[in-house]
Formats: C-alpha cells, sequence, structure tokens
C-alpha cells in the first residue's frame, strides 16, 4: 500500500508540473502576440492547433498505452512537452510556434491516457475514485498556480515562463524515468461487450460516457473562453475581478475534488453524480444570463466550476471500470472526446457571442439538457451488477 501511494504520489506531481507547465504560459501570450504582431485570429489558430493535433493522436495514443506500456508513454509525452515549451520561448516566427503547438497537443495525447491508465492499474473499485479525484485536483491546482507563477517570471523576462516549465517538464520526465515501474494490468471488471476498432465507441457501456464527456467539454470550454468577454461586456469587470472569480472557482472544484468527490461517488454511484451534476450545471449556466450583482456572480460562477470539476472525474472513474484491459483506449477516447469539445466550444460560442452576449450560455444550457436526457437513460452494464457503480 505504501508502495502504492508513493508511484500515485510521482504521478500526481507528473500532472501537476504538466499543467503548471501549461498554466505558467498564460499571461505572457498577449505579449507574445504583440511582440510578433500576430492576429487575433493566428492566436485563436494556435489555441485549435494544439485541441485538433491532441484529437487527432489521442486515439492512436491511447492504443500505444496498451500496447507499449504507461511508463513509456508518460515519459516520451513529458519530453515532447519540454521540447514544445523550448521551442515557443525560442519561437520568433509563427511557424515555429505553430510547430510548438504541434508538439504540444501530441504530447497532452500521450501523457492523459497513459496517466490514467496507470492509476486505473495501481487502484482498486474502492479506492479508484479517491485517486482520480486527486488526479483532477493535480491538474486543477496546476492550471491555478500556474498563471500566478508565470506572471511572476514573466516580470524578469518575457520567455522565461517557456523555459521554466520545459524545465519542469524535464525534471518530471527523468523522475518517472527513474522512480516509476510499469505497473500489472488490472483486469477487474472487464469490458464484455468487444468489438473491433472504432466501432468499440458505439458499445453502449463506452458510448454514453463518451457523449457526456464531449458535452462536458464543449460546454465548459464555452464557458470559460468567453467568461472574460461576457463579464467584461456586460457588467465591466476589470481585469482583477475576473481573476478573483476564475481563480476562486477553479480553488472551490479542486477542494471539492478532494474533500467530497469520493464520499459522493460511494453515495450516489459515478452515474448518479453524473447526473445531479449536470442538472446543476443546466441551472446555474442560465442562471449566468440572468443574475447581476457581484456575488452573485461569484457564487453562480464558483458552483459551476465544482459541478464541472465532478463530472470530469466521476465519467473517467467509470470508464476505468468498465475497461479491464482496455485502459489505454477508453484513456485514448477520454482524451479525443474532450478535444473535440474543446474546439468547437469556443468556436461556436464565439460566433453566438458576435450575435447576442447571452447566446452561447442559452446554447450551453440547451447542450448540457441534452446530457441530462442522457444520463437519465445510461444504465450501468449487466456484468457490473455486483461493482460499485449505480444507476
Amino acid at each position: 500500500m505504501k508502495k502504492q501511494n508513493m508511484t500515485l504520489t510521482i504521478l500526481l506531481v507528473n500532472l501537476f508540473i504538466a499543467f503548471l507547465g501549461i498554466g505558467l504560459v498564460i499571461p505572457v501570450l498577449p505579449t507574445i502576440m504583440n511582440e510578433l504582431n500576430l492576429s487575433g485570429s493566428v492566436v485563436g489558430n494556435l489555441v485549435a492547433a494544439f485541441a485538433i493535433v491532441q484529437l487527432i493522436t489521442s486515439p492512436i495514443a491511447g492504443r500505444w498505452a496498451d500496447k507499449y506500456g504507461r511508463k513509456k508513454m508518460i515519459v516520451l509525452g513529458l519530453l515532447v512537452f519540454s521540447l514544445s515549451e523550448l521551442l515557443f520561448g525560442l519561437g520568433k516566427t509563427v511557424e515555429v510556434l505553430f510547430a510548438s503547438r504541434f508538439l504540444g497537443g501530441i504530447s497532452a495525447a500521450f501523457i492523459m491516457p497513459a496517466v490514467t491508465a496507470f492509476i486505473a492499474d495501481i487502484t482498486t473499485m474502492q479506492t479508484r475514485p479517491k485517486a482520480l479525484g486527486y488526479m483532477s485536483a493535480a491538474i486543477s491546482t496546476g492550471f491555478i498556480i500556474g498563471p500566478g507563477l508565470g506572471g511572476f517570471l514573466a516580470e524578469i523576462g518575457t520567455r522565461l515562463p517557456f523555459f521554466t516549465a520545459a524545465l519542469f517538464a524535464l525534471i518530471a520526465a527523468v523522475l518517472s524515468l527513474i522512480t516509476l515501474r510499469e505497473p500489472e494490468r488490472n483486469q477487474e471488471g472487464g469490458a464484455m461487450e468487444q468489438k473491433s476498432g472504432i466501432k468499440r465507441i458505439f458499445v453502449p457501456m463506452y458510448f454514453f460516457a463518451f457523449i457526456i464527456i464531449l458535452i462536458t467539454a464543449f460546454s465548459l470550454a464555452a464557458f470559460e473562453s468567453l467568461f472574460s468577454l461576457y463579464v467584461d461586456h456586460k457588467f465591466s469587470f476589470t481585469p482583477k475581478d475576473i481573476a478573483i472569480v476564475i481563480t476562486g472557482g477553479a480553488i472551490v472544484g479542486a477542494v471539492a475534488q478532494v474533500a467530497f468527490f469520493d464520499r459522493l461517488t460511494k453515495y450516489l454511484g459515478e452515474i448518479g453524480l453524473i447526473r445531479y451534476c449536470l442538472i446543476l450545471s443546466v441551472i446555474l449556466v442560465f442562471l449566468m444570463t440572468i443574475v447581476h450583482s457581484y456575488i452573485h456572480i461569484l457564487l453562480v460562477t464558483f458552483i459551476i466550476f465544482v459541478g464541472f470539476d465532478l463530472i470530469r472525474p466521476a465519467v473517467t472513474s467509470y470508464l476505468s471500470k468498465i475497461a479491464g484491459s482496455e485502459q489505454g483506449f477508453v484513456g485514448g477516447m477520454n482524451s479525443m472526446f474532450t478535444s473535440v469539445g474543446n474546439v468547437l466550444g469556443p468556436i461556436i460560442g464565439g460566433i453566438l457571442f458576435d450575435v447576442d452576449l447571452d447566446y452561447p450560455f442559452y446554447f450551453s444550457s440547451i447542450f448540457l439538457l441534452i446530457g441530462v436526457a442522457l444520463s437519465l437513460a445510461w444504465k450501468k452494464p449487466g456484468h457490473l451488477n455486483d461493482l460499485s457503480i449505480h444507476d
């Protein structure tokens, strides 16, 4: 047990470092944009390039995690991430920046399915929800601390955050190479319905979960990408106000993952927790178009983040319990459907925002409502009746 906890700690540290590195560069992007005279569309394409490459690579990376091993994919992903940040820091042309983002998308596709599969291999049905809650919290915490640290480093040099992120990723890769041992594959609760290739996506026990991932990623990406513009245009929020709301929401979400996720999954089951969080999210995203006072916006946003932050590990926990020997496959599909949502959410939301400020939130509410309907029809696989996945 002590050895297992140490392995989990190393995995969580790696995830924290990777997402800290992603967060580090956020405050510097406008400066880089001005330095190289980049248009807003080019910056948007840079963001999309990361998600599109991750989308394309994730299914392959998931299969490779099953075929070649979790450790190899994690180490390789961290090395590629280090190289991508180094390139962005050195980049003086648009071509180099795009090459960096392509590598970044590949690294994310390599790391996430392998880490998720690794955690599934070293945990039991009972301990997995807590471990996956910690995993989501590590990611959230990296995002919380990253921008603050990046802003501080940017005061020393605008390219320093990128070089720091590259160094952190390299340290994480070396740490993983030295300390991690390839886990024995966990067959507990293995998948019973087998189909070949891409057809496996449409197996009912997988399909509902994948569509929920897409809906959640789409809605969250649309919400997060347009939130700052929305409150700026509608309520004249300052950058400080926006930072307080987003950082506070992320902190509350991370705390909820650590403190409540394990208890809620034991009480409601993964599917039940997803169902209630989706209902809550529909109501709160719609409420964003009605509330006006600062304190109400703060409360609504905080709770929205909690809802989204509980759905993601709940779906991951469910998938890991049914995947058996296909942990890499479901991890890759999880990453792929997340990427689709991350690409489409900001694009469609941005188009609607130009028509009316409230339209992106109306659209997200409708999309989440479809998720609620799906979750009501979603049942656990019959062969898992004895496992802790409740209706």
